[in-house]
């Protein structure tokens, strides 16, 4: 079985070649996107791995097929970046890693509040150049206050669990059935608007869906209590990136913490550092002392990045054998 890793690093090398030793798939690790341009490398290459940057639109699928590929096999939880009805309708099987570990990501989220509210970045800043004065870092206790969580999930109900440790109310919000261990610690599931609306801190925990694309708009920030903290490590598309700037500008939004950002493609997982960033929003955004913007890393921890590669060669030896798994499929 050969397969091929697009938008790959060192790191994906040494995972993946330490977990396929249970498997001895003949494994290519490509640092190059895949789009329709590129498709042209996975030429001969039954199983193509695709990161969640890479665009697997009609056209690219098309010529992977057309080069001998039969499966996708996702290396990430999101797949809003397939076009899953043109993968089922060349017979393609797309799967993915529905959980890796889901206190990673929980875990990054709560590092991003708190280095938003004790302003460490700069905290750290000053006092590397002598200035251990406290003017301008004054946070505020979590304890008491009200968190509200978007998306109950694996990823959600973590945080949900960490943040009820912290003695937070928890309010939460999802479509879903409620979480047993949440409502156990007492948060109480609500309205979207509601949950906007009392929360003291926000964070972001569902997928990205034609029904949760810009979630988090003008209007949505607009019924956020004035000066709370917006978090999004899920995904970018959930946080209409524009609407952001305005809300930063008059105090509407107190704080911001990104992990994903709606335009991150072929700007994260680079080093730009040699050349002005391109992306004036993001740009914009990073010159506010009250954000902190980080690469898409809430997913990169030892622990995660083992068994994503894990995940990936077991679905397809599933696949292999006949008997798929994790897969996913276009909207009926």
């Amino acid at each position: 079985m050969r397969m091929i890793l697009f938008s790959s690093r060192q790191y994906d090398s040494d995972t993946f070649t330490e977990a396929n030793a249970a498997h001895g798939y003949e494994l290519h690790f490509q640092e190059s996107h895949l789009d329709s341009e590129t498709a042209i490398l996975a030429h001969g290459y039954e199983v193509v791995c695709p990161f969640v940057n890479d665009t697997l639109d009609a056209a690219t699928l098309e010529r992977l097929h057309a080069g001998g590929t039969r499966m996708i096999a996702l290396r990430s939880a999101g797949f809003n970046h397939v076009d899953l009805a043109a993968a089922e309708r060349l017979g393609m099987l797309v799967a993915r890693v529905p959980a890796y570990s889901p206190h990673a990501v929980a875990e990054h989220a709560v590092g991003l509040i708190l280095a938003l509210n004790r302003r460490l970045p700069r905290a750290v800043a000053r006092t590397r150049e002598g200035d251990f004065s406290l003017h301008g870092l004054l946070g505020f206790d979590l304890h008491g206050k009200t968190v509200g969580v978007i998306g109950t999930g694996i990823i959600g109900r973590v945080f949900g669990r960490i943040m009820a440790g912290f003695g937070m109310q928890v309010l939460a919000h999802d479509p879903g059935t409620p979480a047993a261990d949440l409502l156990a610690l007492g948060a109480r599931y609500v309205p979207l608007d509601t949950l906007l609306a009392e929360s003291d801190v926000v964070s972001l925990h569902c997928p990205l869906l034609p029904a949760t694309y810009h979630l988090i708009d003008g209007a949505a920030l607009a019924k956020m209590k004035r000066g709370a903290m917006l978090i999004n490590t899920g995904r970018g598309g959930l946080v209409e990136a524009n609407a952001l700037v305005g809300a930063l500008k008059d105090g509407q939004l107190g704080h911001l913490g990104l992990d994903v950002y709606e335009e991150e493609g072929g700007i994260f997982f680079e080093d730009h550092s040699n050349l002005p960033l391109q992306d004036d929003v993001l740009a914009r955004l990073l010159m506010f002392p009250n954000v902190i913007v980080t690469a898409h890393q809430g997913f990169f921890t030892r622990e995660a990045m083992s068994e994503i590669a894990r995940t990936t060669l077991d679905n397809i030896a599933a696949w292999h054998a006949g008997t798929p798994r994790n897969a996913v499929h276009a909207a009926a």
